[in-house]
């Protein structure tokens, strides 16, 4: 499509700005851009100081606080935010569609939109847990390896932001690579039709356990999103798997390779056995890349990666009385209870210490998910701190070993008096933070900003 002249709803702004970087190019393409979110003014600042010039030049027109069935029925071409649950049965896509009006999402158009050349340079990475570290680290390696040659390594998709306006520096020594959610996946294969059906051609599937079915409505639909990453592939691409889904193999015809943590040996800055899992990922990724790289120079700089922020963060050591001083790990991207567990074994593995010493505040908004494993970890925890809407049901699974705290602000309280020298108080919600939280950034740092108030 040509968007110059074209009016285009973009349906969610977002609270921490989903919608933004797609305004901002549709603008730049000459588009007239209607902006519409349930949200209220007054809970969309951040996002919309980021587009007030465009709203100020006219090309941005707001309708805030309620979605309008006209707006997506009298335009050209609606791009709807991934963060729409079940998407084919909103009323307001299914109107547009009715009418219809083509609709996109972010992540459709980029793929639409890059070179041709560059999905020959596209790692893509999706799984249940451990994508977002796994993408960051094929991404710090890559650009490592790829250093001497001059060659650029862009991050995108799910983490890192959009890469839409970074769209004309993207040439034929560009590297791309992107995490991608199953919602990102699930409007790739809505939105492609016949060549335009699109897998990169490297792609890592970390693993798959019971996640978002409060988007997609039940397991089989979350698992078939997941697999539509791997199912366009042809024989000259590579699909790298988790051990729990090696199974997938027979869905594509790409080369395969099997996620193996015991072929990662170095020693890590990033604590855990999942970590090292990750680690031998990203170090398949890289080489199946560029395979004339030095393999030395990919391991170590997968094995110097730090980490990212909210994922097992080491955010501070705390001495308040003689003996060992008290740790603090900010883990908030935690959002299942898969993950939370792999927190747990990771902490517990370091030498000296034990799960014994963790206290852990977990519990969030409900996606649906089984939260019994977490519940049943409690006994082997020195304490268990229960927050938001599962909270009550978690602490009660728990029994006597689990605390009903509600905030995070009483459960950090709460577990800092029952904390002895030597203990680690370690948030790592096993659920997604939107009851109490914009997202779990925001949850992640509110924990980050109780510690640094102990620590000053």
């Amino acid at each position: 499509m040509d968007f110059a002249g074209k009016r285009i709803t973009v349906m969610g702004l977002g609270r921490f700005g989903g919608g933004v970087g797609v305004a901002r190019w549709l603008c730049a393409q000459g588009a007239d851009v209607l902006v519409t979110d349930t949200d209220t003014p007054d809970k969309l600042t951040d996002s919309l100081a980021a587009i007030h010039p465009l709203i100020d030049s006219g090309q941005i027109s707001l309708r805030l606080g309620e979605h309008n069935v006209s707006d997506f029925t009298t335009c050209d071409l609606v791009v709807a935010n991934v963060a729409v649950p079940k998407p084919w049965e909103n009323r307001f896509l299914r109107a547009a569609e009715a009418a219809r009006i083509p609709v996109a999402t972010e992540i459709s158009l980029l793929i639409d939109h890059l070179p041709a050349h560059t999905r020959a340079r596209t790692i893509a990475v999706t799984g249940s847990a451990g994508k977002s570290t796994t993408t960051a680290m094929i991404h710090h390696a890559l650009t490592a390896a790829l250093r001497p040659t001059g060659a650029q390594v862009l991050l995108g998709g799910n983490i890192g932001g959009s890469l839409l306006g970074e769209l004309d520096r993207i040439d034929e020594r560009t590297w791309l690579v992107l995490e991608l959610s199953s919602a990102m996946l699930y409007w790739l294969e809505r939105t492609g039709e016949g060549t335009r059906r699109w897998s990169p051609h490297i792609a890592v599937a970390t693993n798959l356990s019971p996640n978002h079915i409060d988007w997609h409505g039940d397991l089989t639909h979350y698992r078939a999103a997941k697999q539509s990453l791997i199912r366009h592939q042809s024989p000259r691409d590579t699909v790298i798997l988790g051990d729990s889904i090696w199974d997938w193999r027979e869905l594509t015809a790409a080369a395969t390779a099997r996620i193996d943590p015991a072929t990662f040996s170095l020693p890590m800055k990033l604590p855990g056995d999942h970590n090292r899992t990750n680690a031998a990922a990203a170090a398949l990724a890289c080489r199946a890349a560029i395979p004339t790289a030095d393999p030395s120079i990919i391991d170590r700089a997968i094995a110097d990666f730090a980490g990212l922020a909210h994922r097992l963060q080491l955010v501070a050591e705390v001495q308040l009385a003689p003996g060992e001083p008290l740790r603090f790990y900010n883990d908030s991207k935690s959002t299942t209870p898969e993950s939370c567990l792999k927190a747990l074994e990771a902490l517990g593995d370091l030498p000296g210490f034990s799960t014994s010493r963790i206290h852990l505040i977990a519990g969030g908004y409900d996606k649906g998910s089984d939260l019994t494993p977490i519940a049943a970890a409690a006994a082997r925890l020195a304490r268990l701190y229960t927050i938001g809407k599962t909270g009550p049901a978690l602490a009660a699974a728990a029994g006597e070993r689990a605390a009903e705290c509600g905030t995070l602000e009483l459960a950090f309280d709460t577990a800092l008096a029952a904390m002895r020298p030597g203990d680690a108080l370690l948030l790592s919600p096993g659920c997604a933070s939107w009851d109490q939280f914009v997202n779990f950034e925001q949850r992640g740092e509110r924990f980050v900003k109780l510690v640094e108030g102990l620590v000053n």
